[in-house]
């Protein structure tokens, strides 16, 4: 009787591995990116939830974790680093003070236009490689819905 489940291939060598593919291009684009998040004071995550905030102000943390796919204990200390660096507040909601709301400051609106340098150089970056990143974008969104939902049924 043969075995129905999809044969598992052998250990590949690192390079063969699309995880470090990812896990490899992520760690490349924020060194280009360093400089620039430096200047303005940032690290990578923080910036990240800053673009979410640009997008829409005004949001829970719950609603922002989500947003970037952090948990809370991750983005807690990360927001409390920005609201002591001006940038947002967090507040209690009235109606219910479980409820944080995370709000940008008007130095935090202010900062859009300053990280545009940031987003230039991917552009750049694709430009110069000949790419046109919106296909890549689109596949790299699919396929983490496809490894959430994986990680859902096997109870991560």
């Amino acid at each position: 009787m043969t075995d129905p489940r999809p044969q598992t291939p052998a250990l590949a060598t690192l390079d063969d591995q699309l995880c470090f593919a990812i896990y490899s291009a992520n760690t490349a684009i924020n060194r280009m990116y360093r400089p620039y998040l430096s200047k303005l004071g940032l690290t990578y995550p923080q910036y990240i939830a800053l673009l979410a905030l640009w997008e829409t102000d005004d949001v829970t943390v719950g609603a922002l974790g989500k947003r970037l796919y952090l948990d809370t204990n991750t983005l807690t200390p990360l927001l409390k680093r920005l609201e002591g660096m001006g940038h947002l507040t967090r507040t209690r909601d009235p109606k219910d003070e479980r409820v944080v709301r995370i709000r940008l400051t008007d130095q935090g609106r202010a900062l859009q236009t300053q990280a545009t340098d940031a987003l230039a150089c991917v552009h750049a970056m694709a430009s110069e490689a000949d790419m046109d990143l919106k296909p890549w974008i689109e596949a790299l969104n699919h396929l983490r819905e496809q490894a959430l939902k994986k990680a859902q049924c096997a109870g991560g």
